[in-house]
């Protein structure tokens, strides 16, 4: 079994705007914006033999503010871009009650059958509360990155901290 580190993607992996306290998505590939170290945090996860998924809700989809097909291009260029080993995407809304939206662990699930993921030894790091919940639901180590948004917190991640550079640095020290 593989040990994976499992990525939210806005707010993580790319800049998310931020309205009225809370993040919002790109719209499209010219506003999607790669944060500062993540490259590197990909590159550096590989080297320590982790596999790194991407686990994104895109409720916009559903809601009618962004095309489906849009989502894919601006996740296909991400994959290329910084070397991810593949993403998995909710295109669902609350009200629709899936499996497959965090803080449910739906996506996580899909992605451990792909790639035969051991989840005590992985990881999930995001900057919502659904992601740490979702993470903590199938037993992984929880890394919440806190932008202080005006919503309701992670009750208790494993680790916290303001980028996904030191998130990595925290994978690292601990020699998993």
């Amino acid at each position: 079994m593989k040990k994976a580190v499992f990525l939210d993607r806005d707010g993580v992996i790319n800049k998310a705007f931020i309205k009225d306290g809370l993040p919002k998505s790109p719209n499209s590939l010219n506003e999607l914006k790669i944060l500062p170290g993540v490259k590197e945090s990909i590159l550096r996860l590989k080297e320590l033999d982790f596999i790194c998924l991407v686990v994104t809700n895109q409720p916009d989809v559903p809601r009618g503010k962004i095309n489906k097909n849009t989502v894919i291009e601006m996740n296909n260029f991400l994959k290329k871009e910084i070397k991810l080993d593949d993403i998995f995407v909710c295109y669902h809304d609350d009200k629709d009650n899936c499996n497959c939206r965090k803080p449910k662990p739906g996506l996580l699930l899909q992605a451990s059958k792909k790639w035969n993921v051991d989840f005590k030894k992985s990881f999930i790091i995001g900057d919502r509360w659904r992601d740490i919940q979702a993470g903590e639901k199938i037993g992984c180590k929880t890394i919440f990155i806190d932008y202080k948004y005006k919503e309701k917190k992670p009750e208790n991640p494993d680790f916290t901290t303001d980028t996904l550079l030191k998130a990595t640095y925290i994978i690292e020290k601990l020699k998993v």
